[in-house]
């Protein structure tokens, strides 16, 4: 048998490389896979693999490995606990369950899992989820520039998968997730998944009318919002008939895809606001210094 070149070598690396990565994909598409990643938490808090279950099956979660990468080979691999993951679900892996519950709004307590973890730097780096017998299942390589460019503090942001549909380790696919949303969504679907996104920019009231005086009914109004990009920051401001701001939502805060925004009728200051007709005044700012206001009204009917 003839001896290959250089040249041969290269290539016949090459294609298994592409091989390998159509693998993972495959494998990442159908069954368990990386969804959230908060590698560089708040001072004294603790970080935290999101996983998603994209097939049509349960997966018992026993099988696979986190595994730490080193230079261009796998190293340590670290055991995960018994749970199964039904499909369509979530589970998230942690060494400290109590910091996440604490620092961000975790929808199902149960789905959060502690175990030891390797330690993912700030500048950069992979996070590799392999089977029990080192096949790589799915790899994400991070970086900070995967956050959005608005954002002046990375620490305590998670990165949030945007599709499942799309290759993880495709950086177009990865966003900082909401403000909105506390900057992370651990145990619950992502804020900036595309599956939410809209045609158009849409926010609705669910009620034109508050009457916030405890009985259950109407007690505060949410302004639902859907948005066909998800790199934008917004402001609300509430104002009275007299234009006089009483009371400031969100102050140039990171939006999710999808969200909403509650107003109870309350000012600054915490005390109620007198009947009468009020005006959200909704400010979007773009990456580009592009800016779009729009202005809603709600009626304020005290009983």
């Amino acid at each position: 048998m003839a001896e290959m070149d250089g040249s041969g070598m290269r290539k016949t690396a090459a294609m298994l490389a592409a091989l390998a990565l159509s693998v993972t994909a495959v494998l990442a598409q159908n069954g368990l896979t990386i969804s959230e990643l908060l590698y560089q938490p708040k001072s004294g808090e603790a970080e935290y693999v999101e996983l998603y279950n994209n097939g049509s099956q349960p997966v018992e979660l026993a099988d696979y490995h986190i595994v730490r990468w080193v230079g261009d080979s796998l190293g340590k691999h670290y055991a995960l606990p018994q749970l199964t993951v039904p499909a369509r679900g979530y589970v998230v892996l942690t060494k400290d369950a109590a910091s996440v519950e604490t620092h961000y709004d975790v929808a199902r307590r149960e789905l959060l899992v502690e175990c030891a973890l390797p330690t993912y730097p700030n500048d950069g780096g992979s996070l590799v989820l392999a089977t029990v017998d080192s096949m790589v299942v799915d790899r994400l390589d991070y970086s900070p520039a995967m956050h959005s460019r608005l954002l002046r503090n990375k620490a305590g942001v998670a990165l949030e998968r945007r599709s499942f549909e799309r290759q993880t380790n495709d950086p177009a696919n990865w966003f900082s997730a909401a403000s909105t949303a506390g900057y992370g969504t651990p145990t619950g679907p992502n804020s900036q998944s595309t599956e939410w996104l809209a045609e158009e920019v849409s926010f609705t009231l669910s009620s034109t009318l508050l009457s916030p005086d405890g009985d259950g009914y109407q007690d505060a109004v949410a302004l639902e919002y859907t948005l066909e990009e998800g790199d934008l920051m917004a402001s609300m401001l509430i104002y009275d008939a007299a234009g006089r701001k009483v009371r400031r939502l969100l102050n140039n805060a990171l939006l999710g895809t999808h969200g909403s925004v509650e107003w109870d009728g309350r000012d600054d200051g915490g005390k109620q606001v007198p009947r009468g007709r009020y005006v959200l005044d909704i400010t979007l700012y773009g990456l580009h210094g592009t800016q779009q206001t729009m202005r809603r009204t709600i009626s304020v009917v005290n009983r």
